[in-house]
């Protein structure tokens, strides 16, 4: 078992780098071909992990769409969708939310700070795993935490906050990037890695594996390596299963 996951950022944006725009209306970034290669991700995930804002804010049921997909992992012993995955600073969270409808509620995780872990508990204990994780919660030793349950593939597909988050601390191994072809131009629009001391600045690059037309977006997939200087993307099959 390695010390974390592999781990997968996915996310959309405007050219302009919004992910989403104000106002209760969802902006829709991307299409049907994008939204296929995004489930075939999933497929070959251990677990899918979103921020609890995200949660509140867009109620993702993160589930694998394709029937033969599902087939596919069941019969290779796994469950039929990955499990899935927030960090929540409150506990603040409606248990009737589409992420908690699962099978079972070990399929469910939530990492929260210690001292509301109890209170977490009254809330979340029918539908989810809540594990109090220290206080703050680090994404490291959540991350350790996950490798302990047999997570080898993390798939993190927000929000805002968490991805920047996660790319600050280096601790994203492959970054897939789908640009749409149009602009947000609203202040108060949520952004794709917004001020911060990033690792991967112009004196250590991504490495840029692949750009892929997806109907009228553009996917762009860079590998960022860890500290040893390996790109995970080449590490081999223990890291990264077809979809």
């Amino acid at each position: 078992m390695t010390e974390r996951p592999y781990v997968l950022l996915s996310c959309a944006m405007s050219v302009d780098g919004c992910l989403d725009a104000p106002g209760p209306e969802r902006l829709i970034l991307s299409g049907g071909a994008d939204l296929d290669r995004v489930d075939s991700e999933r497929a070959s995930a251990d677990a899918i992990m979103v921020g609890a804002a995200t949660i509140r804010r867009d109620n993702p049921r993160l589930l694998i769409r394709s029937p033969q997909r599902r087939a596919d992992r069941t019969a290779g012993g796994l469950p039929e969708h990955p499990a899935r995955v927030t960090v929540t600073a409150t506990g603040d969270l409606d248990p009737g939310a589409h992420f908690f409808q699962a099978t079972s509620a070990k399929q469910v995780l939530v990492y929260c700070p210690s001292p509301v872990a109890a209170r977490t508990r009254q809330r979340l204990n029918a539908v989810a795993d809540v594990i109090g994780a220290g206080q703050p919660v680090r994404l490291a030793a959540l991350l350790a935490d996950l490798a302990g349950r047999g997570v080898r593939r993390l798939m993190v597909e927000g929000g805002a906050r968490l991805g920047g988050e996660f790319l600050a601390e280096g601790l994203v191994d492959e970054l897939q990037l789908v640009v749409a072809p149009f602009f947000v131009g609203d202040p108060a629009a949520p952004r794709f890695a917004g001020p911060a001391r990033y690792p991967h600045g112009p004196q250590r690059p991504m490495s840029l594996a692949e750009v892929r037309r997806l109907d009228n977006v553009v996917l762009l997939r860079y590998l960022l390596g860890r500290a040893d200087g390996r790109l995970p993307g080449d590490a081999g099959p223990e890291e990264r299963r077809d979809g």
